[in-house]
């Protein structure tokens, strides 16, 4: 019986960075034996592959889409390699694919058909921010995109606050980036002000900003956040 081939899960830079900075050698000796991807955007996942490994082939790269477009009848069809013996790298757009990132769905796939996943290490910006915030780094939870209506926005808020303090759980989540500025100007005017608020943008980036303040604090700052990708996190204490 042929041996099945291997699911790598190939992190990338989490913006135009030196990808030596952030990526282990490990990456671009994955990237030198795989051709077959699995990846959001041709275009970009092209250019990763390129920066990390200049001499690599590009025609010989076989690449398939996974983005909200993808039909999910499809989904076979990108794991079918891993079965023929072949691996198969699964890129994320920014960061670790399968953590925030439409990818899972192809790692849930490999473990039915009893393919090996092999994580390679790279930076994950809900953990790095983590790491910087300051907060509970032995009890925390990642709550994704927060609802768009203010009403019920306001509402997630307060209960993620109030979960926060009832469980001394740190509560991270995100925002469409062009959003961010409105996104802070609702947290402020919601939160208690003792709450303490940790903003984390361009993550690697020359233009890295890490702050963690109480919102009281927070209201006499000036940041602009307008199309930077940003985790932010809430605690509150007592």
């Amino acid at each position: 019986m042929k041996a099945l081939g291997k699911l790598y899960l190939i992190p990338t830079t989490l913006g135009e960075s030196d990808p030596m900075d952030v990526l282990p050698q490990t990456v671009k000796r994955a990237i030198d034996f795989i051709d077959y991807y699995i990846v959001e955007n041709e275009k970009t996942a092209r250019k990763s592959i390129k920066v990390v490994h200049p001499e690599k082939k590009q025609p010989d790269l076989k690449i398939s889409l996974l983005n909200k477009h993808t039909d999910s009848k499809e989904y076979e069809q990108m794991i079918k390699p891993c079965l023929q013996g072949i691996n198969v790298g699964l890129m994320s757009e920014a960061g670790c694919p399968g953590v925030a990132d439409p990818g899972a769905v192809i790692v849930k796939i490999a473990h039915e058909r009893g393919i090996q996943v092999v994580p390679l290490v790279g930076p994950s910006s809900i953990l790095l921010a983590l790491m910087a915030s300051g907060m509970n780094g032995q009890s925390f939870a990642f709550n994704g995109y927060l609802p768009i209506d203010k009403s019920e926005k306001k509402s997630a808020l307060k209960n993620l606050e109030k979960l926060s303090y009832d469980k001394n759980q740190s509560q991270l989540f995100i925002e469409t980036p062009y959003r961010n500025n409105k996104l802070l100007e609702d947290l402020l005017q919601t939160l208690q002000g003792n709450t303490l608020l940790c903003i984390a943008c361009d993550i690697t980036l020359p233009t890295e900003y890490i702050k963690t303040l109480r919102v009281a604090d927070w209201k006499k700052t000036k940041v602009d956040l307008h199309n930077r990708p940003c985790i932010f996190i809430i605690h509150k204490t007592n």
